[in-house]
């Protein structure tokens, strides 16, 4: 089995949640444990942080893998999504799984599936990879990004060294609840007794569970954002954000420098901040320049694609991959505070999640290029066009990404921007 017949197999014959949609979420750990005891528990052989949240868990997981890399630890990294290969979700020091790991895990899983007699899930197979990875490469800690939820997704049979919880919206409602209180219980379940936990964002519908939870299991809990000040300060010739801090009121950096775009990475700095804090308290080795020269070279260490991602100039071309009515208000809002003479959307969504929420917010003086990703979650381009113009939103439809893309950018003169996003598999398309 080579390489190319190992990702049709993990993608076309398990489900997955990203193509699928529902059909692919396991109410359970059962598989998650069976695999992990069959590997010889690798989930137990080294360190880690566990990163859950509704936006922002993957620029803040990145960010605290490019520190640990910075302080010299031999850093594994599981995410996810990925945007253009299977292979970004796990890395160690920023370096992708190599081919052959993939192809040898998958048969020896496939070779012993008789004895395990489980049907594991796209999700269950990757977390067990990932683990098993980490362990042989004796990796000193790993940042875990949840995939999706947090008390029955498949990363959680870790007891990390700190728990994180970045932010609560309304996403995945048809599983994780309708309300932010019940998708916050959820997002809770990583919540590890006696582990202390980083909460990233202070939401009144929210502090109640997380506070409840904690002290139910013992666990200290600490709002980042409470402690931790971040206003946006000015952008460097190079590109890179130099952001203004304060701690409990008072001034701890003038400009701290994070090469991760989007205004929006300042609600993710806090959780950093914080978590690397008590990291810190609990005796690992990071010192101060450690920490700033992660955080101002972050992208370049992990590799993180998709966040407010610069793809061209005249015209100026941008993506992101923020999916929801959350991600995209910050996203939004950076356009704002973004010169151009015209914007060109290209936008696609899920039909799986309702796009009104996400759709309010979009501007209405924008040319938009309705289209559809190549995945059968994708909702129809008319379809999308239809729902948009009660919003007051106008403009084409097209059947495929790239054609999407490339009458924006026809359309679109020297000094406009075209901006493409609303799911993360148009970004992907188009990175």
């Amino acid at each position: 089995m080579d390489y190319s017949d190992t990702l049709e197999f993990l993608f076309s014959r398990l489900p997955m949640f990203q193509r699928i949609g529902p059909a692919a979420y396991k109410d359970n750990l059962d598989n998650t444990v069976k695999l992990d005891d069959f590997f010889g528990n690798p989930s137990r052989k080294f360190k880690t942080i566990h990163v859950a949240g509704t936006n922002g868990k993957g620029s803040v997981s990145h960010m605290l893998a490019a520190v640990l890399q910075a302080a010299g630890y031999k850093t594994g990294l599981y995410t996810s999504p990925h945007l253009k290969d299977f292979r970004e979700r796990i890395r160690i020091n920023g370096e992708m799984i190599s081919t052959d790991e993939v192809v040898a895990w998958t048969e020896k899983y496939r070779a012993n599936n008789e004895l395990l007699n489980i049907d594991p899930s796209f999700f269950e197979l990757t977390v067990s990879m990932a683990f098993d990875y980490f362990a042989r490469e004796k990796v000193d800690v790993a940042v875990v990004e949840v995939g999706l939820g947090g008390r029955l997704d498949s990363t959680n049979i870790i007891t990390p060294e700190v728990s994180v919880i970045t932010n609560i919206g309304m996403d995945h409602i048809s599983l994780l609840g309708d309300s932010l209180e019940k998708i916050a219980q959820e997002k809770a379940g990583i919540i590890k007794a006696g582990i202390p936990v980083v909460i990233g964002t202070t939401q009144v519908e929210t502090k109640k569970v997380f506070d409840e939870v904690a002290a139910l299991k013992l666990a200290p809990i600490f709002f980042a954002d409470q402690e931790y000040e971040v206003m946006y300060g000015m952008t460097d010739l190079d590109g890179n954000q130099l952001l203004s801090v304060r701690k409990d009121g008072k001034k701890l950096y003038n400009q701290l420098k994070l090469d991760l775009k989007g205004m929006y990475q300042k609600l993710n700095l806090p959780p950093v901040l914080k978590t690397v804090e008590l990291l810190r308290d609990m005796g690992w080795d990071i010192s101060e320049e450690n920490m700033l020269r992660g955080l101002a070279s972050a992208r370049k260490m992990t590799n993180l694609m998709g966040r407010w991602q610069v793809l061209g100039y005249n015209p100026l071309l941008v993506c992101d991959t923020g999916h929801n009515a959350e991600g995209m208000k910050e996203v939004v809002y950076q356009m704002s505070q973004t010169p151009y003479e015209k914007l060109h959307i290209v936008l696609g969504v899920v039909k799986d999640k309702n796009p009104e929420r996400l759709l309010s917010l979009m501007p209405t003086d924008a040319e938009y290029y309705f289209t559809r990703a190549g995945i059968p979650r994708a909702m129809e381009e008319k379809e999308l066009a239809r729902i948009a113009a009660g919003f007051g939103l106008h403009g084409s439809t097209s059947s495929s990404v790239s054609k999407a893309f490339d009458a924006a950018r026809g359309n679109a003169g020297k000094n406009d921007m075209v901006f493409v996003g609303g799911s993360t598999f148009i970004v992907a398309e188009i990175l």
